[in-house]
């Protein structure tokens, strides 16, 4: 485990996976055209599931000792906390604007920061770490900042607590990923623990929520669901569990901010939709903010050698 300075090549993949978790937000938009948003997640994980067996199988891949390596307990927990945080942040979004749902969810790597702290010992939080987070959420806010201003509704204040809620659990999955014994488990099995544990939660859920089955076969529709199932909860979060089992969660996790920045220019690029006054302005708050928190820590200087 690395609990330093993320090297070039976990930046360049943190960076990749920002820019495709970004553009699931698009995907997401177009999906809700068509499918209910909860019975979206459950399809998306099912989906996910099922390519996931089928490639270790044509892959020759096996999923470990799962059955006494110790980690069946804490994945089918990773996989709980998975839906609930799904399940709190669809019905959150519902409830409150989206500008405020993106600031609640994202404050999650300082969820993952304290929680590193007490429960990881090569990943504590350092001043410069701290206020290198406070940055990039600050920088954060900057970018949706027209947004939280905006009329939300009487239930916004429900709808901002349950998306908060929803970052506290992706951090609370992301410690958990590394403080106990997945953090030695292939990403394969980490990944489908979640996967085969919040499958069937969400397709529960989704009735129970009031959601009627039903999928427009439309080709956007169905596009953006094979992106969520093939591309985000496959191939993106299967990397994500790799990199969280070999460098700093807390530095991986800060580096989250940058998805809903991603998704901004997305939605402008994709959708045509306008970017904020103060965007450049919160795009260069957050690349400083990323900066001081992925700064190598200062080394004590070497003492004097003493005369003899």
């Amino acid at each position: 485990m690395r609990g330093g300075a993320l090297p070039p090549r976990a930046l360049g993949l943190m960076l990749l996976l920002c820019l495709v978790w970004g553009l699931n937000l698009v995907a997401m938009k177009l999906g809700n055209q068509g499918i209910p948003p909860v019975l979206q997640a459950g399809l998306r994980s099912s989906i996910a599931a099922l390519l996931l067996i089928a490639w270790c199988r044509w892959r020759s891949i096996g999923f470990g000792l799962w059955r006494r390596d110790g980690t069946l307990g804490p994945g089918v927990l990773a996989g709980l906390l998975f839906a609930v945080e799904f399940i709190a942040l669809y019905v959150g979004v519902g409830l409150t604007t989206a500008s405020r749902a993106v600031v609640f969810l994202y404050g999650a790597p300082f969820f993952v920061a304290l929680g590193a702290h007490w429960l990881i010992p090569d990943d504590r939080l350092t001043r410069a770490k701290a206020i290198g987070l406070l940055v990039a959420f600050g920088g954060l806010m900057l970018a949706f900042f027209e947004g939280l201003f905006a009329p939300a509704g009487e239930r916004a204040l429900l709808g901002d607590m349950l998306c908060l809620l929803a970052g506290a659990l992706w951090g609370a999955t992301t410690v958990l990923v590394k403080a106990s014994a997945l953090r030695r488990a292939p990403a394969m099995t980490v990944l489908l623990y979640q996967l085969a544990v919040s499958a069937p939660l969400l397709l529960i859920a989704s009735p129970l929520m009031g959601e009627v089955w039903h999928v427009e076969p439309r080709p956007l529709v169905i596009g953006a669901l094979i992106y969520q199932g093939a591309v985000i909860a496959g191939a993106s979060y299967a990397l994500w569990f790799w990199l969280v089992s070999q460098y700093s969660a807390s530095r991986l996790a800060a580096f989250s901010v940058l998805t809903p920045i991603f998704g901004v220019l997305a939605g402008a690029v994709l959708l045509g939709e306008p970017l904020g006054h103060l965007f450049g302005a919160a795009l260069a708050l957050v690349v400083l903010g990323l900066w001081l928190v992925n700064r190598p820590a200062r080394s004590a200087a070497p003492s004097a050698p003493r005369m003899r």
